[in-house]
């Protein structure tokens, strides 16, 4: 029979996976800084300085490259939130703690890298880029409290899911600035899905039926950052329609990838919950 484990039990059966998996995470991080990257040499002030400010016809990039970079900047000013979920059970974990603030740190360098460049560059609306922002850090956190398992598995989603997002905003190859940027935000949100998804694994091995519970939990209820756009539009359709993201990616590139590396469809160690938690993913296999 399975046995379910609180979050603080599994916080300290997992901090040895989280620490291991930590050293590998910075090992293979490309050490990047959002200032090599910003072209300062293109900033003027705006009008409270003195200077312009922004009209429309000031934008070089497509609507898409906008719509897909500002879905971005709302991804990594957010996503760290998700550690206040964390930190209720987290004291004296100091694995998980320097995970912690190590993801948080990353995601900070990928808004601040964007942010700095659709402003200088004055790509967008830098008010409306203020405005949306500060509605989704609102809102966009309100959600009913996770286990512990959820939000790792939740995690392992969103930065394989925000990794395509931008190589297949990179492959527009319309602005090669952004690109670089957008390249070197993917390689992080890459392997922050693999800190993740290896944390989950090695749940498997301590609690396999919360652990394929809370895969097919989040799966079930994922969703990336919407932007209101000017025509009360979706802002998930507009990326859907200029193929940077759509339901057909996420099943393809996202979902059944992280279900192959867990071997959802394979294991042998699921109790009666583990398999009916399976068999709702079972569209996926």
């Amino acid at each position: 029979m399975s046995t379910n484990l609180s979050d603080g039990d599994l916080l300290v059966r997992l901090e040895p996976a989280v620490e291991e998996n930590l050293r590998r995470h910075i090992e293979a991080a490309n050490d990047w800084h959002p200032h090599d990257l910003a072209p300062f040499d293109e900033g003027k002030n705006f009008a409270f300085l003195g200077g312009e400010d922004w009209t429309p016809e000031q934008s070089h990039l497509s609507d898409v490259e906008i719509l897909s970079a500002t879905v971005g900047v709302l991804v990594a000013d957010n996503l760290p939130a998700y550690h206040r979920e964390l930190a209720h059970a987290l004291t004296g974990l100091g694995a998980w703690w320097k995970w912690t603030g190590r993801w948080t740190s990353e995601e900070n360098r990928q808004s601040i890298v964007l942010r700095n460049f659709l402003v200088l560059t004055r790509a967008v609306d830098p008010v409306a880029l203020e405005r949306v922002r500060m509605e989704h850090m609102t809102l966009g956190f309100d959600a009913p409290s996770q286990g512990l398992l959820d939000i790792l598995a939740h995690f392992a989603i969103e930065e394989a899911a925000a990794s395509l997002r931008n190589r297949n905003t990179i492959a527009l190859g319309k602005d090669p600035m952004l690109a670089t940027i957008l390249g070197r935000i993917a390689d992080d949100d890459a392997l922050q899905s693999t800190f993740y998804a290896n944390i989950i694994d090695e749940a498997f091995a301590v609690v396999p039926d919360q652990a394929a519970r809370a895969i097919a939990d989040r799966i079930n209820g994922f969703k990336i950052p919407e932007v209101d756009l000017p025509d009360r539009g979706s802002s998930s359709a507009a990326l859907a329609e200029a193929g940077i993201y759509d339901a057909d990616q996420e099943r393809d590139k996202v979902f059944k990838p992280l279900l192959a590396g867990w071997k959802i469809f394979d294991r042998t160690d699921l109790g009666e919950d583990g398999l009916k938690a399976r068999e709702e993913l079972a569209h996926l296999a």
